[in-house]
């Protein structure tokens, strides 16, 4: 397994677009960590765009520059280490990630600290599983 981890990524990932004339990298992976309670509002910028044909949504916990909180219960002192989130995925073309990001951190922002960050990231290819269709038309 060491030797496949330092194999070059184009050397061990399969090369779906071999046959079909595509180049690579025509897409990305837009991944960004919110607040639950702007969820609906993110989901919502991101219908309006009409370049987002789905979205996968993950509950996470984590922390940032805030490194958790602290609350008090009966009395008592609780410190909240991890803060619940919600993590959106959404693959889309280059064209559209900088429609998609402004999107995003425009219904995301509130000002206060835990807004989020946004992650972008080369995708290598997509397959439809249904249909067999491969790269940004499979999106």
């Amino acid at each position: 397994m060491g030797a496949l981890l330092s194999q070059e990524p184009s050397e061990t990932l399969p090369n779906w677009f071999a046959d079909s004339g595509m180049e690579r990298s025509l897409m990305r992976l837009v991944s960004c960590v919110v607040r639950p309670e702007r969820l609906e509002a993110v989901r919502d910028a991101l219908n309006s765009l009409q370049v987002v044909g789905g979205m996968t949504l993950t509950d996470v916990q984590g922390f940032g520059r805030q490194k958790g909180h602290t609350e008090h219960y009966r009395g008592e002192e609780y410190k909240i280490r991890f803060i619940p989130k919600v993590r959106i995925d959404v693959a889309v073309p280059v064209d559209a990630v900088d429609r998609v990001i402004e999107a995003i951190s425009t219904a995301a922002r509130t000002g206060q600290v835990g807004d989020g960050k946004i992650f972008v990231m080369d995708l290598e290819g997509a397959l439809r599983i249904r249909t067999g269709e491969q790269g940004a038309i499979a999106l």
